[in-house]
């Protein structure tokens, strides 16, 4: 056992080493957090979504704008939109759970907020209609993504697509590209 856990360490290090020597990968990373903080800076709120294990991490990084990541300092407007359980089970069983986000989009965002959409796949349907509801409104799209980018890459604006197949590499991976682009947002607003 002791050389598996040894394996699974090796294997989401050598992601990260591939992330960190992506060129092409890192100035996304760089826009994504100039584009928040502008969007915070004007106003504008930034939302996250996805499904199952993504869900958990777009509310852990929605909860690092809204509460704090390392500065006690004002709240930043921010949300998961996954979190009314309520809304969800209506919609889904009255429509599609293919419009789950969408609808929320419709009804929440002005030209000028960030929509977040984690999938591992790139192709979970209610995020890239919520993508293309996001487009009509103005809104900024970012996709995070594996190493193929799914249907994401023709729906979002920037796409941060991790360099793996293996859905547990990918989700560790957000949450550490996800905690930089909190840091650095975190420090441009309140620095």
């Amino acid at each position: 056992m002791k050389t598996k856990i040894e394996s699974l360490i090796s294997d989401s290090i050598a992601v990260k080493q591939q992330i960190l020597s992506d060129k092409a990968l890192l100035p996304v990373i760089e826009t994504v957090v100039l584009e928040i903080t502008k969007a915070f800076q004007n106003g504008n709120k930034v939302l996250f979504c996805g499904n199952g294990g993504s869900a958990a991490d777009a509310q852990h990084l929605s909860a690092e704008f809204s509460g704090r990541f390392y500065k006690n300092r004002k709240a930043l407007p921010s949300d998961a939109l996954h979190c009314n359980s309520s809304y969800l089970t209506a919609v889904a069983n009255d429509y599609s759970y293919d419009v789950i986000y969408s609808r929320l989009v419709e009804g929440m965002c002005v030209k000028g907020d960030v929509l977040v959409g984690l999938s591992t796949s790139g192709n979970s349907q209610n995020i890239l209609n919520a993508f293309s509801t996001a487009k009509e409104l103005g809104v900024i799209t970012i996709g995070f993504t594996g190493a193929s980018g799914g249907k994401m890459n023709d729906h979002c604006d920037y796409l941060i697509n991790v360099p793996s197949s293996d859905t547990p590499r990918i989700q560790e991976s957000h949450i550490l590209i996800g905690h930089i682009i909190c840091e650095l947002v975190e420090a441009l607003i309140f620095d």
